[in-house]
């Protein structure tokens, strides 16, 4: 079995952002010369998640805004006492999770026809990491 490693770094702009990052991948893919296996995609920050989806902009716009009324920005949550701001941010990756699995196929990710990879950024302006693991034949 083989192995390769990337790290992806990401300064996002704003607070949060989603990035469709499916070609990262894929190039990551390309260059292990794995044609049979599965890639980890993982965020590397408890503020941060990844999933797989659609990259359609409503839909986007609907799990942004699912996401805030299911963990919204507010002063009050105990994590703040420690100095931090950001308690909605390890909330929201807790929903989306930090992490996918993907299945490698003749040297690609084998998504369905609608699924792309995507980096979530809950508390941004700042570096962060994600790490791909490719691994197989």
């Amino acid at each position: 079995m083989k192995w390769h490693t990337e790290y992806l770094t990401f300064h996002t702009p704003t607070k949060r952002q989603y990035v469709n990052i499916t070609e990262k991948v894929q190039e990551a893919i390309r260059k292990s010369g794995i044609r049979e296996g599965l890639v980890l995609v993982s965020a590397m920050h408890i503020t941060a998640g990844v999933w797989v989806n659609d990259a359609e902009d409503g839909l986007i716009q609907d799990i942004d805004e699912w996401l805030e009324k299911l963990a919204p920005y507010r002063p009050d949550y105990r994590h703040h006492r420690t100095g931090e701001t950001n308690g909605d941010a390890h909330l929201k990756s807790l929903l989306v999770h930090h992490q996918v699995m993907v299945p490698v196929t003749g040297g690609r990710a084998d998504l369905g026809p609608w699924q792309q990879i995507y980096y979530a950024e809950f508390d941004g302006q700042r570096p962060k990491r994600v790490i791909l693991k490719v691994m197989g034949e």
